[in-house]
């Protein structure tokens, strides 16, 4: 597949993806054309060596892994991202009405977004929706597929500060309108049961998020880049999984993992700072037949990748970056790194995903902050208080980080997947910190 190829399926990907439960319903998707076998976390599980299987927590996280026929070397091989991008979580009590006619949607913010970007969009709703029917209740996934809201800019003639570095204020500025009279108070419940093919007084409960309608594309007199929303993190969510998809390793168990709630911390239980990932890798440790002295041992030997973007340098703003320590879209893999340990990369972990890559022929960059600015997390030190093991960071170059439509390049996410496959085919031998080899 080349890189126009992979990108137009990733712009697909997250078309499919339009909320955090969609994403790993679209992950799931993926995985059952794979034939894996989903593994339920109330069950007792009976796994076999050389079979594929899944697992899911509050169906917006997913752990998916591939248990080799040998296991001579018994250790993991991971790759973790996240489900979720920064947008507007609906309330429970959503609507709000007037001025006048007007109904309007009450939202409040989900991760850190840049405000701005998400004003005179085509926005609709994505996300579950819990339903009652026949004496239980189940989930269901939603997703209005039509441009049914907008959060409308005031007139520079009425706001003449906007371009002076106006503040927005989420209750007044980030309400989005839903209607000018036509609808009335009720009927946003309506459009829901309306759309899920219920009543609405079957309707319990409601997690719904605002998505932004805006295709992907990709352009550039020649097609240099991609542009699309949540290419945070979705990009490293879908380029980890076709390698994942593509690699084998007989000698260990390559995991894949997608968490939610990243963008507010990961401390939730299904975020990369619950048990998930420890409850899974134990339970294959068990049901292999393995003892807890083994588990240890072969955490000790073990190996993630932490994939979520990095920021490029902007065309308009390198002096934001690094003076050497900076990426380009369409140069290559990024790793990056952190004096205060927000990101897991160390000389070690470096050492072999730079090898990793080598092998792979595909280029690697170098991303660290300015030392006069603080920059953001990702999940990878945050799963390792939970499963601790040798790990990297690593992401690929985009602009507009946290915008509702971001920007990358093409190259780059053949670039991805041409690692991470190498990564899952490769058997990577640790001893301590010391030192490793790669067959």
């Amino acid at each position: 597949m080349n890189y126009l190829e992979c990108s137009k399926e990733l712009i697909e990907y997250i078309r499919k993806s339009a909320s955090m439960f969609h994403t790993i319903d679209t992950i799931k998707s993926y995985l059952n054309e794979e034939n894996f076998t989903e593994l339920k976390e109330g069950e007792a599980w009976k796994l076999e060596k050389g079979k594929n299987y899944y697992t899911t927590r509050n169906d917006s996280s997913i752990i998916a892994f591939k248990i080799g026929e040998e296991l001579s070397d018994y250790h993991f091989q991971l790759i973790a991202s996240h489900s979720d991008s920064p947008t507007y979580k609906v309330k429970s009590i959503p609507e709000l009405e007037g001025p006048g006619e007007y109904l309007r949607i009450n939202v409040e913010g989900y991760g850190g977004m840049i405000d701005s970007t998400w004003l005179d969009k085509p926005l609709t709703l994505a996300g579950r929706v819990l339903v009652e029917e026949n004496g239980e209740v189940n989930s269901k996934l939603l997703y209005i597929d039509k441009d049914i809201l907008l959060i409308p800019n005031v007139p520079i003639h009425m706001n003449r500060e906007v371009n002076d570095g106006y503040k927005f204020n989420r209750q007044v500025d980030l309400i989005p309108l839903f209607s000018a009279g036509e609808l009335k108070k009720g009927d946003y419940d309506k459009m829901i049961a309306e759309y899920l093919g219920v009543n609405v007084n079957q309707i319990i409960a409601k997690d719904l998020f605002l998505v932004n309608r805006q295709e992907g594309k990709i352009w550039g007199y020649k097609d240099e880049f991609v542009s699309t929303p949540k290419l945070d993190d979705l990009e490293c969510s879908f380029t980890s999984l076709k390698a994942f998809i593509a690699g084998e390793n007989p000698k260990a168990v390559n995991v894949y993992a997608c968490f939610d709630n990243e963008e507010v911390g990961s401390n939730t239980k299904q975020g990369a700072m619950s048990t998930l990932l420890y409850d899974t890798l134990t339970r294959i440790n068990a049901s292999l037949g393995y003892t807890d002295e083994d588990y240890h041992m072969a955490v000790a030997k073990s190996f993630l990748v932490s994939a979520d973007n990095a920021h490029a340098v902007h065309p308009n703003h390198k002096e934001k970056s690094d003076e050497e320590n900076r990426t380009f879209m369409n140069k290559g893999i990024v790793i990056k790194e952190a004096a205060n340990q927000k990101y897991t990369s160390d000389a070690f972990s470096q050492a072999v995903f730079k090898k990793i890559c080598s092998l792979a022929e595909v280029p690697v960059q170098h991303f660290a902050n300015r030392s006069d600015m603080q920059g953001g997390s990702t999940l990878g030190n945050l799963s390792n208080t939970q499963v601790s093991l040798h790990a990297v960071d690593i992401g690929l170059p985009q602009i507009a980080m946290h915008s509702s439509y971001e920007t990358a390049g093409v190259v780059d996410v053949e670039y991805m997947i041409r690692a991470l496959t190498k990564y899952y085919n490769s058997n990577i031998k640790i001893d301590g910190a010391s030192k490793f080899s790669i067959e």
